[in-house]
C-alpha cells in the first residue's frame, strides 16, 4: 500500500525568541490537520534536534491528541524527514491508519549558539564544524571544476530572491552577486549571505492510505540512509555518496529517473550544498553542477526548478523542522497552490535533506522523498 500526504502546514520561519517549542509544533500540526480535513490521527512522529524533553507531548496535548503513540526522532537536519519516513512506513505496512509527522526547532535562544562544538567528536573538538566541512567541499570544487565564487553567489541570489515570493520565509531579498560576495566572511569561501540563518519554526504533514482525493499527494518513493565510512580513500567530498545512494533508492522505489522531476527542494545549508545536490540527485554529471547555475536551468521558469521556496538560505533553517517545510513546498507545487512561485505543470517533485557530521562517517543521515501529484 502506498502512503499519501493528505495535508501539510508550516509556521513562519525566523527568530521568534518568545515562542515555545510546543506552540510552534502545535501551530504547524493544527494547520496540517485542517489542510488534510481530518480531526485525529492514530500516531505521531516528531523530529527535533535540540527540543526539550516532553515538547512533543505538550504539542499533541494542545491539539487534543490524547492517548496515541508519540515517538520522537533525531537525525540532525534530516530529523523532520526521518519522522515522515517513519510515518509513511507505518501507514504502508498497515501499522497505523493516519499518522501525523511534525518537525520543530527553536534555535534563537540556544545559550551556546546553534552549532556548538561537540567535544566528544574529533572534528568538533578541533572546531571543524559544518561551515568548515562545507567550505572544504567548496574549495575542492573551486580547484577541480569550472565552479567560480560567482556561481556560488548566484545560488544565494536565486534562493533569496525566491524567498521574496514565500510568506513563510525568513530572508527574502533582492541581492546581487556583489552583495553576496562583499558580505562578512564566515568560512572561506563562504560569506554571510551564502550561509543559512539561525531560525525557529515548525512544519507538519498528515500521512494516510489512498482515499481518492485529488489534492492528496503520493509518497511515490522515500529512502533513509546513514553515512558509510568517509576518509582519505573516499573519492568525493563529504556528503556526496550518502545522497547518491539515498536518491537512487528513492528513485527506484518510485520507478522514475531524474529526468522526470520538475521541482526539487534540496539541502542548501550553504551555497555549495545546492551545486553538489544537482549532481547527487542526478540532475547534472559529477563536476558539472555549476553549469545549471549559469544557464538558469534551476531558476523559476527553468527546466527543473530547485528551491522555489527560497531553500534553507532564504526560507530559513530550524534544523528539526526543515525537512517537512521542504515537503510542504513540494506539496503546494504539485497541487498548483504555490502562487507566484508556481512551477508550471509540476507533477513529480523531490525533497533531499542531509543531516549532520560525525568524524569518519559520510553524514549522519539523508532522506530523499519522491512525491507525485495527480494528473490533470
Amino acid at each position: 500500500m502506498t502512503a499519501q500526504i493528505y495535508g501539510t502546514g508550516t509556521t513562519w520561519f525566523g527568530r521568534s525568541p518568545d515562542a515555545e517549542v510546543a506552540d510552534l509544533a502545535a501551530q504547524a500540526a493544527h494547520d496540517a490537520l485542517a489542510d488534510a480535513d481530518v480531526a485525529g490521527v492514530d500516531a505521531v512522529y516528531v523530529g527535533t534536534v535540540f527540543g526539550e524533553m516532553g515538547a512533543a507531548q505538550r504539542a499533541t496535548h494542545r491539539l487534543g491528541l490524547h492517548g496515541v503513540p508519540v515517538v520522537r526522532v533525531e537525525n540532525a537536519c534530516a530529523s523532520a524527514t526521518t519522522a515522515l519516513h517513519e510515518a509513511a512506513a507505518a501507514v504502508s505496512t498497515g501499522r497505523y491508519g493516519r499518522v501525523l509527522a511534525i518537525g520543530v526547532e527553536h534555535m534563537s535562544r540556544m545559550p551556546k549558539g546553534p552549532l556548538a562544538p561537540e567535544p566528544r567528536d574529533p572534528h568538533g573538538r578541533a572546531g571543524l564544524l559544518l561551515p568548515s566541512m562545507y567550505a572544504m567541499a567548496a574549495t575542492r570544487y573551486l580547484e577541480r571544476t569550472g565552479l567560480t565564487v560567482g556561481d556560488l553567489a548566484a545560488v544565494a541570489v536565486k534562493n533569496r530572491g525566491n524567498a521574496l515570493l514565500n510568506r513563510y520565509a525568513e530572508f527574502g531579498a533582492t541581492l546581487t552577486a556583489e552583495d553576496v560576495l562583499s558580505s562578512r566572511m564566515i568560512s572561506d569561501p563562504f560569506t554571510l549571505h551564502q550561509c543559512s540563518p539561525v531560525s525557529d519554526g515548525a512544519a507538519a504533514a498528515v500521512v494516510g492510505p489512498p482515499r481518492g482525493r485529488d489534492r492528496d499527494v503520493e509518497i511515490a518513493g522515500i529512502a533513509l540512509r546513514s553515512g558509510a565510512e568517509w576518509d582519505d580513500r573516499s573519492p568525493h567530498v563529504w556528503g556526496f555518496d550518502i545522497v547518491v545512494d539515498t536518491a537512487d533508492a528513492a528513485y527506484k522505489q518510485a520507478g522514475i529517473t531524474p529526468a522526470e522531476v520538475q521541482v526539487v527542494e534540496c539541502h542548501d545549508a550553504f551555497t555549495i550544498g545546492e551545486v553538489v545536490a544537482y549532481e547527487t540527485l542526478g540532475l547534472a554529471e559529477p563536476g558539472k553542477g555549476y553549469r545549471l547555475v549559469r544557464d538558469g536551468s534551476t531558476a523559476l521558469g527553468g527546466d527543473v526548478v530547485v528551491n522555489p521556496s527560497g531553500g534553507l538560505l532564504g526560507r530559513g533553517h530550524p534544523l528539526g523542522a526543515t525537512g517537512l517545510a521542504q515537503v510542504h513546498e513540494v506539496v503546494l507545487q504539485l497541487r498548483g497552490e504555490a502562487e507566484d512561485r508556481q512551477v508550471a505543470d509540476a507533477r513529480v517533485g523531490v525533497v533531499e535533506t542531509m543531516g549532520g557530521g560525525v568524524t569518519g562517517i559520510d553524514g549522519n543521515a539523508c532522506v530523499v522523498v519522491v512525491l507525485r501529484g495527480r494528473l490533470p
